[in-house]
């Protein structure tokens, strides 16, 4: 919840990075769909909100990867504002969903495949729009995630770059799914770093 992700704000904002945490209605309660929705409309408050922001970061862990790299496909003609999304640190995703289908983990999701198709970054990646041509993108993934979640990190990566997106990929020794999110708020922390810094500079 966006309650429970507070943890990381300390050192970004001692560095002077004013950070948003986003909730959204999660399942059953939550369709994949809305989810989305919500987290692409949460954007688009913060930019009318606070006109004076100079550039938006993205950062989500597993679900909240997700949703950040669907926030990366959006049309935003839909929506009447271009947010300057100038990074992504993407952490432990998952960016096809079509897999989930077949676990216990889609029992509250409820997808049908199209809805996990259409939901799926993977599946949504264009070349980046003129206004995006210098996000930078930080795919990082744990040493000790599982297998499925180090190969769709690797492919979502991979994906992007070819689609003409600037990409970094970072493979994190020593860490598992968790705690490889739960340091960041450690000021020495290399995600944390990536957070103050341009990702450009890795």
């Amino acid at each position: 919840s966006k309650e429970e992700s507070g943890f990381a704000a300390p050192p970004l904002v001692s560095q002077g990075v004013m950070m948003v945490a986003v909730g959204y209605d999660i399942a059953p309660k939550g369709h994949m769909d809305t989810m989305v929705l919500q987290v692409r409309r949460s954007l688009v408050f913060l930019v009318q909100q606070y006109p004076a922001i100079r550039g938006v970061y993205l950062c989500g862990h597993s679900a909240g990867a997700h949703l950040a790299a669907m926030v990366l496909s959006t049309d935003w003609t839909e929506y009447g504002v271009v947010p300057d999304i100038k990074g992504a640190v993407l952490v432990s995703g998952l960016y096809d969903l079509e897999p989930i289908l077949h676990t216990y983990v889609n029992d509250a999701l409820n997808m049908s495949r199209e809805v996990a198709q259409r939901n799926s970054p993977m599946r949504c990646i264009a070349p980046p729009v003129p206004a995006a041509t210098a996000c930078e993108v930080v795919v990082a993934v744990a040493q000790h995630d599982s297998p499925e979640f180090r190969r769709q990190s690797q492919e979502y990566g991979q994906a992007l770059r070819a689609a003409g997106w600037s990409v970094s990929m970072l493979d994190l020794a020593g860490v598992d799914h968790f705690d490889i999110i739960e340091k960041l708020s450690e000021e020495s922390y290399i995600l944390t770093q990536v957070g103050e810094e341009p990702p450009s500079s890795l």
